[in-house]
């Protein structure tokens, strides 16, 4: 339950989403080229509720497709009100999610053009709700308001009584699970606010967050539908058991189609594709790329219903990216020859190639994994046996998973400001449980560096309870002598944490 209601949260937080007809193609002017570019926004912010709008910050999320990543970029408005920030993009045109200091709960759609600048006014009211909102070049104001509240409304949906879905086939609840997403669709297609065209990039972009949440990981969810239904948390049902002919189900998604590149899930479903173990896709490592997109090709091809075109030179892209934003592990040198004779110097390898760059500035902070074995302590004395480790030392306790979008959110943020405690009084100690896959979070740990435990479901709950702590990400900090300072659930921000850390040293 925590998965679905953290990846649901994630979603809200990201915003927007996809098409009408999923299988339908999409005429020439309507594709999305990708490209290695840069957009502009300018504008101006005012508030009833403030006289001086100095200080007042926009805050921009600029997914991008081909390095795997949701780049966050911050303005802070002058006295005049104005603002102004150039974003990296991959695509030429961008839709991305902003929101502002003055209300942050309310995500605006705003579209930037690679090579171009948006301008933008903001005016809020008394109650700190948007009055007065004009873009130019002009989009629809309806998209740009609404958006993420019909999408809101799809999530929120109330979800159908529990049904025994463990006992029957693995097509009977592919099944089921389209006809639950075509429910929830409902809403969007009958909400007269939005445009078409924005309908359709949410519809494609909620399709694939509800299979990537729900369907991919059959086992887990028959799982976690086996323990609602019955209520047995102890045992564990017998499960059909699937091979790779499951995933038929993605001829559905037309995914060679450019407009997916728009959509903010795109990057988390390449990313579980590539690491789904049913798939078995293979690691790209120093394979050439026409090696690899040939091997992918005899595994993917028949469940995607096409073996030529754009989408498996985007998933090799995606494959060197999961290297670059999961491990922040710079590129190899037969690599970067790999990419520079596959792509000749088009966008995709320039993009590749100006994302590695930034990797190795950010790689000279990695510290060394340490995994932690406390597997055999008892579920009431395994936070004592985790802290007793560091002895005179500072603890900061960080629970997260490898799904926890927040969590690796909070994780990036807190880079520059763990490493000017290196070396210093301080551990770093990560915690997760058996919701974060075990190769994933493996993967992921190496670019998060520091010690690391992978405790039991049972220690899992019991520190969570023992904590009070209902969601994550959330923290633990213990001063030298191992004594509980503070805790907290959310990331409340490098400063802030650093701040807390040093005043224990």
């Amino acid at each position: 339950m925590m998965k679905t209601l953290q990846r649901n949260l994630y979603a809200l937080l990201c915003l927007l989403f996809i098409s009408i007809n999923v299988s339908a193609r999409h005429a020439a002017s309507d594709e999305i080229n990708i490209k290695a570019g840069k957009a502009s926004l300018k504008g101006k912010i005012a508030s009833a509720n403030q006289a001086d709008p100095s200080g007042i910050t926009i805050n921009l999320m600029v997914p991008h497709p081909i390095s795997g990543e949701y780049a966050k970029y911050e303005a802070t408005a002058d006295k005049y009100g104005q603002f102004s920030i150039d974003v990296d993009v991959e695509i030429t045109e961008t839709l991305i999610a902003l929101t502002t200091s003055i209300n942050p709960e309310h995500a605006l759609v705003v579209k930037l053009a690679s090579g171009g600048t948006t301008n933008l006014k903001l005016s809020y009211g008394l109650d700190n709700g948007l009055n007065v909102l004009t873009v130019d070049p002009a989009m629809d104001e309806n998209d740009m308001r609404y958006g993420f509240g019909a999408m809101n409304k799809m999530l929120v949906q109330s979800p159908r009584a529990p049904e025994p879905l463990y006992d029957k086939t693995a097509a009977y609840f592919l099944d089921y699970a389209d006809k639950i997403l075509e429910e929830r669709l409902a809403s969007l297609r009958n909400d007269n606010r939005l445009s078409p065209g924005m309908k359709g990039v949410f519809e494609r972009d909620f399709r694939m967050f509800m299979y990537m949440t729900h369907v991919f990981d059959y086992d887990g969810e028959m799982l976690l539908n086996y323990r609602n239904v019955t209520r047995d948390e102890n045992n564990t049902p017998v499960l059909t058991k699937i091979d790779r002919s499951y995933f038929q189900f993605l001829k559905n998604f037309d995914l060679d189609n450019s407009m997916y590149l728009q959509c903010f899930t795109f990057l988390d479903f390449q990313k579980d594709l590539l690491q789904n173990e049913t798939l078995a896709l293979p690691a790209i490592g120093d394979m050439s790329v026409s090696a690899w997109i040939k091997s992918v090709k005899t595994i993917l091809a028949d469940q995607l219903g096409f073996d030529k075109g754009q989408y498996y030179d985007i998933l090799a892209a995606n494959a060197y990216a999961r290297q670059l934003t999961e491990k922040v592990e710079p590129l190899t040198a037969r690599q970067k020859e790999h990419i520079s004779a596959y792509w000749k110097g088009n966008d995709i390898g320039k993009i590749l190639l100006r994302k590695n760059e930034k990797v190795v500035e950010v790689a000279k902070a990695k510290t060394p994994v340490v995994v932690n074995d406390v597997s055999k302590v008892p579920v009431d004395e395994v936070m004592e046996a985790i802290t007793a480790k560091y002895k005179g030392k500072v603890v900061f306790v960080d629970l997260w998973a490898t799904w926890c979008a927040p969590c690796i959110d909070a994780m990036q943020q807190f880079r520059a400001t763990k490493d000017e405690l290196r070396g210093q009084d301080v551990a770093f100690v990560y915690l997760t449980n058996g919701s974060s896959p075990k190769k994933q979070w493996e993967d992921k740990i190496q670019g998060i560096g520091s010690e690391h435990y992978y405790l039991t479901a049972a220690q899992w709950a019991y520190v969570m309870e023992k904590f009070d702590f209902e969601a994550i990400p959330s923290y633990l900090l213990f001063d030298k002598q191992g004594k509980l300072i503070n805790q907290f659930t959310g990331f409340p921000g490098s400063e802030n944490v650093g701040a807390q850390i040093k005043n224990l040293l």
